[in-house]
């Protein structure tokens, strides 16, 4: 078990980014969390299995379909056991 923190820029807000990277990281059976930020990216902190965070990383460089992602940055940390499911947090 591992934890991430992914950035992602680009049209990402107001275009169900982040409930479809909810039901994305629900499906693969990760726990955490994605909310907006002010400067118009959107912030994930996942956890859960390596492969699966990974899985999780491609989808979202590739966001819901009227989004555009102009770029997503991965960094891996020590896994907490802090969550008990993924929600969209503000």
């Amino acid at each position: 078990m591992t934890r991430a923190n992914i950035l992602v820029s680009g049209r990402v807000q107001g275009v169900f980014f982040r409930d479809r990277t909810r039901r994305w990281a629900a499906a693969l059976g990760l726990t955490g969390w994605v909310k907006n930020l002010l400067d118009g990216r959107v912030e994930i902190l996942v956890e859960g299995d390596r492969e699966k965070i990974k899985e999780l990383y491609q989808l979202v460089q590739e966001g819901p379909p009227s989004s555009h992602v102009e770029g997503a940055a991965l960094e891996w940390q020590e896994y907490c056991g802090d969550f008990n499911d993924f929600r969209i947090t503000s």
